[in-house]
């Protein structure tokens, strides 16, 4: 899944240095489009119509408007060894979804100035130039970054750190072969809004748990209960906690040293979980994805690019995708931008780079003592 990681690189926030970056956004990147689309990868697939089970912050209205059963917060517990002098960054990464619906002009235009909501009708489908255009939730990253900290002044004062992006429509003209708009794409990003909080304790010397929580206030116009489709324009999808120190160290939760081991047992983890990433042996960063991982994952450097759906294999997909028909491919093609580019690659695939798809033999190690 993803595309292979290139050379690391170094990024600097503030005093902080983070090494090979590109390594762990190309984990992040992977993880954060997790289930975005699956296969056929197409919006009239019942599979597609009900998406994003992973990693979903919903706003708080929402959430205990179905009692509870959809997540507004999310919660990241992980032990950090430092000092007085350590530094700690936190961002917060997910996706944003725009509403996209389509119009249909009931009287064709030549600028878009003209076009008003008396002239088009919002239609679940419309084929201009051979394009089929069709609603949809699209996806754009999103990212927030709190500002760089201390460790041991956050035990004395905790942070809240609030966030607000704010609602925007935008308009796309639809062409037909005369050059007149024959239609328009409407893609509605409704405004999201929340808090992270900071907790910082130091559990004994040298030791820091940190807790990262997020939480969504979104404000729900109206006072009846909304669709989770509508939900979710509002929400935090596929949200991660990427979290890097400077001067100190973090504890693998997985396998702490017995020294550690109690504390990380006590770390309270919610919707989410924290592993290393980058190189292995580094310690500097963490990525706590609600898709559980181990210590330092990786990209097969097989993997042509993204397929969204962990599920599966690039190979199986592969092959089914050159399956498809004409017109689940054009489908496909005029859905998204992301599958576009899937079918797109998997088309124009070489030989030999389907044939690395088969699989690859790793990790190979001697056997001591004799065979049974």
């Amino acid at each position: 899944m993803g595309t292979s990681p290139g050379e690391g690189v170094e990024r600097s926030s503030g005093n902080c240095a983070v090494m090979n970056t590109a390594l762990v956004d190309g984990i992040v990147k992977a993880v954060l489009y997790e289930g975005y689309m699956l296969y056929p990868y197409r919006p009239s697939a019942i599979k597609n119509r009900q998406r994003f089970n992973f990693g979903v912050v919903y706003p708080r209205a929402h959430s205990e408007a179905q009692g509870g059963t959809d997540a507004w917060t999310m919660q990241t517990e992980c032990l950090a060894l430092g000092n007085e002098e350590t530094q700690c960054v936190v961002r917060v990464r997910f996706l944003r979804m725009a509403a996209r619906s389509i119009g249909r002009l009931l009287t064709p235009s030549n600028e878009m100035s003209s076009v008003t909501e008396a002239n088009f009708e919002k239609v679940e489908r419309l084929e201009v130039n051979d394009k089929i255009f069709q609603p949809w939730q699209e996806a754009v990253e999103e990212e927030i970054e709190v500002t760089e900290f201390n460790l041991s002044s956050l035990v004395a004062q905790p942070m809240q750190w609030p966030f607000r992006l704010s609602a925007k429509l935008e308009r796309e003209a639809v062409r037909d072969e005369r050059g007149f708009i024959a239609g328009i794409i409407l893609r509605d990003k409704a405004s999201v809004s929340g808090v992270i909080d900071l907790v910082v304790e130091q559990l004994k010397q040298g030791l820091f748990k940190l807790t990262a929580r997020i939480s969504n206030d979104s404000r729900i116009q109206g006072f009846g209960p909304i669709s989770r489709e509508e939900a979710l324009t509002r929400s935090l999808v596929s949200a991660h906690t990427i979290l890097e120190v400077c001067g100190g160290e973090f504890v693998s939760l997985i396998d702490p040293p017995e020294a550690h081991r109690e504390c990380a047992l006590a770390c309270q983890n919610v919707g989410t979980w924290p592993v290393l990433v980058g190189e292995e042996g580094q310690r500097d960063t963490m990525l706590s994805s609600p898709i559980i991982l181990y210590d330092y994952p990786q990209i097969a450097p097989e993997s042509p690019g993204d397929l969204f759906d962990g599920a599966e294999i690039d190979e199986i997909l592969s092959l089914r995708i050159m399956t498809m028909t004409e017109e689940e491919k054009k489908e496909m093609r005029q859905s998204d931008e992301r599958a576009r580019k899937i079918l797109e690659r998997t088309e124009n695939m070489p030989e030999e780079q389907f044939m690395k798809l088969h699989g690859a033999l790793r990790g190979l190690r001697a056997v001591k003592g004799e065979m049974p």
